[in-house]
């Protein structure tokens, strides 16, 4: 049952406050007008669906970029696999490309806010081949590093999703105007439904839009962020560990 109240949040508890609180004061007030609200859905349905958009492409291209960095890094193991080193020095190097994906895994949620961790594993590694060069071998080393090249620019990738999140100034928008949304919005369900029909029906309408607009905002905020391992479609971290 947890799964359909993950999008339950603070956000939403204001929201349902405000679409209690409006049609009250209207029927108290008799404010009732009659306005075309088509615009008012564009201005809020538009840029919070580009948005949702948005966030799914961020995390769709995170799944490319780990998935090519996990690649790249099996690649690098299979080398040392392959290479005329004996067992404990293959062990060491193996040891040492998972070292990467798991320090990267521990920044991605959170655990390590730094990149410190991540960068000694890589230069790590670096360093481990420049050191045995005799033992891994001058083509094993030349085939690891030019997938050592792709696993950098995999991993900046995703941290470079990881850090910049969609346009600000665009959520903070669709966020006001859905807090806003019943004020606009409930005088003219009240003159569409009409004083002589039970007031429940208002509430009803007006508490459901108002619910489905911070449930499809409060969607877009966790899937942008996919990494926190708090949302249901967060990216599975675990699965993109360099380990078999």
């Amino acid at each position: 049952m947890n799964q359909y109240f993950s999008i339950i949040n603070q956000r939403t508890l204001y929201t349902m406050i405000i679409s209690v609180t409006v049609p009250y004061i209207c029927y108290s007030k008799s404010i009732i007008y009659n306005i075309d609200l088509t615009l008012i859905s564009i201005a809020i349905i538009f840029p919070l669906v580009f948005a949702i958009r948005g966030a799914f492409r961020r995390r769709e291209k995170a799944l490319e970029h780990l998935s090519k960095t996990k690649s790249a890094l099996l690649a690098i193991e299979y080398s040392f696999m392959g290479s005329k080193m004996n067992d404990t020095e293959k062990a060491e190097g193996i040891q040492k490309t998972h070292a990467i994906t798991d320090r990267l895994v521990e920044h991605l949620d959170g655990r390590t806010p730094e990149k410190n961790e991540l960068n000694a594993a890589f230069q790590d590694l670096i360093d481990y081949m420049d050191n045995n060069t005799e033992a891994v071998g001058k083509s094993v080393k030349q085939k690891a590093y030019s997938f050592l090249q792709k696993v950098h620019e995999g991993i900046e990738n995703t941290l470079a999703i990881h850090t910049h999140r969609t346009p600000i100034s665009l959520k903070a928008y669709c966020k006001i105007f859905i807090y806003i949304f019943p004020l606009i919005y409930t005088p003219t369900i009240i003159n569409k439904i009409g004083l002589e029909n039970p007031e429940w029906l208002t509430y009803f309408v007006v508490i459901l839009s108002e619910f489905i607009l911070i449930s499809l905002y409060n969607i877009q905020d966790d899937m942008e962020y996919p990494f926190d391992q708090q949302g249901l479609d967060d990216i599975r971290l675990d699965d993109f560990r360099a380990k078999k």
